[in-house]
Parts: C-alpha cells; sequence; structure tokens
C-alpha cells in the first residue's frame, strides 16, 4: 500500500501513526510499534493510562488511585519513537491523512488507530445519568469513594442508628460483583469499629441485576459459588427486575417496587462515546465502529480500530486481553507494512480465561487449560495476573501490598480505607444535606 505523507515535505520522513486512546488497546498498539522506523503519536484526554479493571477498588477505599494510573509520557523512557499528546478527537479525513483535535489543532498521519475505548451505558433509563454514580474513569471512582464516607460521616454526626446507608449496585457482571463484595468487605472488616456511634449493620448493599443469573460468561458452578459468597457477606440480591427509574433517593424497579438509595452504583452496561458519530465512521451495535477480519475500520485502507470501540463479526468480548492482543495485532501489522512485508489476514482472539474477585481471598477463575478455581486459589491467581498487567514497577509493588494488607492475609484485619478529603457533616452551622454557602477547600 502506497503510504499518505500526510502533509509531510521532508524526504525520506519516517511514515507517521497516531493512535488515539492511551487505554489498553492504545498502548499496545505503541509497544507494537517500538522497533519499526516510524513516529508515534499517542493522544488521549488523559495524561495518564488507567487499569480499569481494578478501579473498584479506588471506589472502595482500598488502593490510591495513583496505584491503578500510570503517567503516558512515561513511556518514552523505553520507546524513543513516540510522542504524546493531550486532547480530544473531532474529527477524521482518512483521504488527507489529518485528524482534526477539539482545540483546532490537526495532526497529519499515515495510519490511524482509534482505540479510544467507550463509556457508560444508561441504557435511556430516566433519572440514571442525573443520579447514578458510575464506575468507568478514576474521576468517577473518587466520587463513589467520597459519598459513600460523606455519608458515613454525616450518620455519624447525628449518631443515627435508626436509618442505614443504602447502596445500591445495578449490574450483575464482574464489575457489580467486584463493587458489592469490596464494599461489603469494607463493611464487614471494621467500620463499626471505626463507626461506634452507628450500627454495625449500618451500610446495606443491594445489587440489582434482570436476569436470573450473576457472571453469565462464567459457568454456571462458578457463578452459583459468586451468588452464595456474595449472600454470605450480607449483600441481598434482587434477581428478575430491571431498573426502571432512578430518583435522588430511590430506584424503581420494572416490578413496580422502590429500593432507597442514598448511593447508586450504575455497572450495567458500557456503549461508545456520543462524539463517536461526527467521524465519518460506520457504526454498528452500542454505537461501536465497525471494523473487518483484520481490524481496519471498513471502507477506510489505512484506519483501524482496535479494543472496546470496535465491533466485528466475531463480536469479541469487551475485556482487557481481547483489546491488548487486537493492538499488538495491529500494531505488528503496520510494523509489516512499513517493511513492506505481508500483513496477517484476520486477527485470531486467544481466549485465556475471565476473573472476578468477590472478596477476602474469595473469586472465581476459568483459565484456558486448567480446571476452574474458586475462593483462595482463584483470589491469588486473580491478584497476580491483574497486578502484573499493570504497567508500571512502582504502579505493581504497591497494588499488590494493599491488596494483600487488604484481602490476602489468612486471618481477619480491620481495614484501614484510603480515603479522600471529606467535606465537615456541619459547616458553619449548616446541616448536613442543606445548600453551602462557602467556597473553601
Amino acid at each position: 500500500m502506497a503510504l499518505n505523507n500526510g502533509g509531510l515535505d521532508t524526504p525520506g520522513a519516517r511514515p507517521r501513526v497516531v493512535v488515539i486512546g492511551g487505554g489498553f488497546a492504545g498502548v499496545a498498539t505503541v509497544r507494537a510499534l517500538r522497533k519499526s522506523p516510524v513516529e508515534v503519536t499517542l493522544v488521549d484526554r488523559h495524561i495518564y493510562n488507567m487499569f480499569q479493571p481494578l478501579l473498584y477498588q479506588v471506589a472502595t477505599a482500598g488502593l490510591n488511585p495513583g496505584d491503578v494510573t500510570y503517567f503516558l509520557r512515561a513511556l518514552r523512557y523505553r520507546q524513543g519513537n513516540v510522542r504524546y499528546r493531550q486532547g480530544l478527537l473531532a474529527g477524521i479525513d482518512a483521504e488527507q491523512g489529518r485528524v482534526r483535535l477539539r482545540d483546532g489543532s490537526s495532526l497529519p498521519f499515515d495510519y490511524l488507530v482509534l482505540a479510544n475505548g467507550v463509556t457508560t451505558n444508561y441504557f435511556g433509563t430516566p433519572g440514571a445519568k442525573e443520579h447514578a454514580k458510575a464506575v468507568y474513569t478514576r474521576s468517577q471512582a473518587l466520587r463513589i469513594r467520597d459519598a459513600v464516607f460523606r455519608q458515613l460521616e454525616e450518620a455519624a454526626s447525628r449518631g443515627d442508628r435508626s436509618e442505614g446507608l443504602e447502596v445500591v449496585i445495578v449490574g450483575g457482571g464482574a464489575t457489580g460483583v467486584e463493587m458489592a463484595g469490596a464494599l461489603a468487605e469494607l463493611r464487614n472488616q471494621g467500620l463499626y469499629f471505626a463507626y461506634p456511634e452507628i450500627s454495625h449493620d449500618h451500610m446495606q448493599i443491594t445489587l440489582v441485576q434482570r436476569s436470573s443469573e450473576l457472571l453469565k460468561p462464567f459457568k454456571p458452578h462458578l457463578r452459583t459459588y459468586a451468588k452464595k459468597a456474595l449472600a454470605k457477606r450480607g449483600v441481598t440480591l434482587r434477581f428478575g427486575a430491571g431498573v426502571k427509574e432512578v430518583h435522588a433517593r430511590e430506584v424503581e424497579l420494572t416490578d413496580g417496587e422502590s429500593i432507597r438509595a442514598d448511593v447508586v452504583i450504575w455497572a450495567a452496561g458500557v456503549s461508545a462515546h456520543e462524539e463517536v458519530a461526527q467521524w465519518g465512521v460506520p457504526q454498528g451495535e452500542g454505537g461501536r465502529i465497525v471494523v473487518g477480519p483484520d481490524m481496519r475500520v471498513k471502507g477506510m485502507s489505512n484506519v483501524y480500530a482496535v479494543g472496546d470501540i470496535a465491533v466485528n463479526d466475531d463480536d469479541l468480548p469487551q475485556l482487557a486481553q481481547p483489546a491488548m492482543q487486537a493492538g499488538r495485532f495491529v500494531g505488528k501489522n503496520i510494523a509489516r507494512q512499513v517493511a513492506g512485508r505481508p500483513t496477517r489476514g484476520a486477527f485470531s482472539y486467544t481466549d485465556k480465561g475471565t476473573m472476578a474477585t468477590i472478596g477476602r481471598r474469595s473469586a472465581v477463575a476459568q483459565i484456558h487449560g486448567l480446571p476452574a478455581m474458586t475462593g483462595p486459589l482463584a483470589w491469588y491467581a486473580w491478584a497476580v495476573v491483574h497486578v502484573f498487567q499493570l504497567l508500571g514497577g512502582r504502579n505493581r509493588l504497591a497494588t499488590f501490598a494493599n491488596l494483600i494488607t487488604r484481602y490476602g492475609q489468612f486471618y481477619r484485619i480491620h481495614p484501614n480505607p484510603i480515603i479522600g478529603e471529606i467535606r465537615p457533616a456541619r459547616v458553619y452551622g449548616v446541616e448536613p444535606g442543606a445548600p453551602r454557602t462557602d467556597t473553601s477547600d
């Protein structure tokens, strides 16, 4: 394929590869081009890579936000042909080989890789976007954590033992199950010691799942284990009804019942960002970009899409492993094109298995080539796999230490939650919940 110079006038200039998105797929693509004679520009709205599978640990005060984020510019420490640019994609001109960013600037490209991920899908549920808290970004995870501890502090200041904190989690996939289990462990391992002003069972956790099963991608006996493990930890499971509407302090179900909710956590699904519709690319289910077998965007010879944003006939699962494998595949194919070598035809995903943690030394894991695992063995396997998927050595060390301290010990310990800035329950005599009049930090 002839390369489009993308506005480069310098004879012999290296081909330019622009990668949109610094998640699993984007970083894998960049790394696959490490030894290729190209100039890579990585564009992301954030200056960090975020390890999304452990965000729920940030939301439940188990990890620092810095434990699961990695400075994207640090990729240059081991890869000199990559540059980082903070920005948001606004448009694509595939014929001219340029992408336009929200700030009005543009970048030339010979190859473009769209790996910008997806966002929370509220499925049009009234009130969900306004009142529920998603757990797909670092800031969202911190808002959940702060909301929980703010409610606890306000209850403690009132000495209120009559009305508990009600947390409702919507969605019975891995994120919902892991969030419910982590919150239950946070409560059960000793919050009642830290908060003597409130009752032991002050925090009530309810998980709402439209179907009758948790963790659908897992084997039936692993789903059963997860259900029993959550129930053992005091999580209320509500099956068979979806969410009809979310109110400020209440979740209305499709069966007509309502549940009081002080904090609603939405873990029910994802979809493409709305701005994808403005890029002139073909879209399929959930607004995702339609790609062919080799991950090229349909109708575009030098534009690829990988990770959660891409959809093809194989309908790959929206998980870390498919994203990383597809990113490496596309990066290597671009390197082959640059070198004038034939590319590999179709991407083939190797399913290495999937895991989900439930709580202290409790998890489910189905790993390719091994028997299905539950309990402590599955938990340690989950911890090792997730820690080694983190990008930085400091991230791995800090995360492993925090996880082992919180969950991995054979004896029960009281947690020391990693918390943020919680404003006083009473500010200059204002009652909790009343409108604030001060703007100080």
